[in-house]
């Protein structure tokens, strides 16, 4: 049985994070990613927005690591020449019944350490974007946009230039904790079976499935899965718009709002339903509910100009109903396993808090939390 340091598995976006920092750190990873390429379902199927952290609960991982992730981001993608727009960000009240909410947002994100802000007039959106209807709003100048595949290229290459390797078609079937270590066994056309010293489960869906097989772990660090589908429709032409536009938030999402790519293409998503598998397809007819919830604040849009784009699914730990999980990161002091790590309910803001997560991750192998 071959011996090896760390293995991560899972080489989305949070994995390739975890990849680098342990190896900046020193020691010998091997990336395990079951699919043949990195990042394909979660990493690849979000609007690659960079959030401020403005709505997470005061004092959550969520919250936290957000914003403390979203300054790490921007100055990696300067480093790494990784492509962004810092374009900024509208969330509107539609009307004065949701001025009393908005307040309490703002109030809200200040206390997550988010404090630039800033309150507008319906007369000061419409002027920053003309074809937008609100009674008044927030502006986020540090939200942005982000190629989310040249981030995860850039990771990969920055934990391969510390010595990392990456191992595709490589799915983890199941984990045994022993006196020597963590046997882990690798399916594939190759198996093979690994004793590692440390894991981190960074398998985004297949998180709480690889914890239901890993012998040893008590029962409580095996949490239920729920799968939250949200789709994506583009905009047929030009949009009228230069920043991201949300509308205050919805149970379960942050409601059908506006995003731009770094080409300037609009798209509106995602919305919430909640599914019982990892089915991507687009359903045309629910158009006709996006159509409704962009028309509050945005009248002007056409009949006919949204069209079916993408979709991806939020590997949620909380399900209909029951108040939003944080993000869960469970290292020895939660269940009592040496040099395991289980990341679980890593959804929005994933992206943005990658290597804040990463970092966490350190820090509670090590023993801090």
């Amino acid at each position: 049985m071959e011996r090896v340091d760390c293995v991560v598995v899972g080489a989305g976006v949070v994995g390739l994070a975890v990849a680098r920092a342990l190896a900046l750190g020193g020691r010998e990873v091997l990336l395990l990613e079951a699919e043949a390429a990195i990042g394909t379902a979660t990493s690849a199927r979000n609007s690659e927005v960079i959030h401020a952290g403005i709505y997470y609960p005061q004092g959550s991982l969520k919250g936290r690591l957000c914003v403390a992730g979203r300054q790490a981001l921007y100055a990696f993608c300067d480093s790494h020449g990784v492509p962004y727009r810092r374009c900024g960000k509208l969330i509107v009240a539609s009307d004065d019944a949701q001025l009393a909410a908005l307040a309490q947002l703002q109030q809200h994100a200040r206390a997550n350490g988010v404090d630039d802000l800033q309150r507008l007039t319906g007369a000061e959106l419409l002027a920053l974007e003309p074809q937008l209807r609100a009674v008044a709003g927030l502006r986020s100048p540090s939200t942005g946009i982000v190629d989310s595949h040249a981030l995860m290229l850039a990771l990969l290459g920055a934990a391969e230039s510390q010595g990392a390797l990456l191992a595709l078609n490589a799915p983890v079937a199941g984990i045994a904790l022993t006196d020597a270590g963590l046997r882990v066994r690798v399916g594939g056309a190759e198996p093979l079976q690994l004793l590692a010293r440390t894991l981190v489960n960074c398998a985004g869906h297949g998180a709480p499935l690889l914890a239901a097989r890993t012998a040893g772990l008590p029962a409580a660090g095996r949490p239920r899965q729920f799968f939250a589908k949200g789709s994506y429709f583009s905009l047929a032409g030009r949009t009228p718009f230069t920043h991201l536009v949300y509308p205050l938030p919805e149970p379960g999402g942050l409601g059908v709002h506006l995003t731009l790519d770094l080409a300037g293409q609009a798209r509106f998503g995602p919305d919430v339903e909640w599914v019982d598998g990892l089915d991507y397809q687009v359903e045309p007819q629910r158009a006709e509910g996006f159509y409704a919830a962009i028309r509050r604040y945005w009248p002007g849009l056409s009949d006919g100009a949204l069209q079916p784009a993408y979709s991806g699914i939020r590997p949620k730990i909380s399900g209909p109903g029951e108040p939003a999980a944080d993000f869960r990161i469970d290292g020895p002091a939660q269940h009592g396993v040496p040099g395991l790590v289980n990341l679980f309910g890593i959804e929005s803001p994933g992206l943005t808090a990658c290597l804040a997560i990463a970092d966490e991750v350190c820090r509670r192998l090590e023993g801090a939390g």
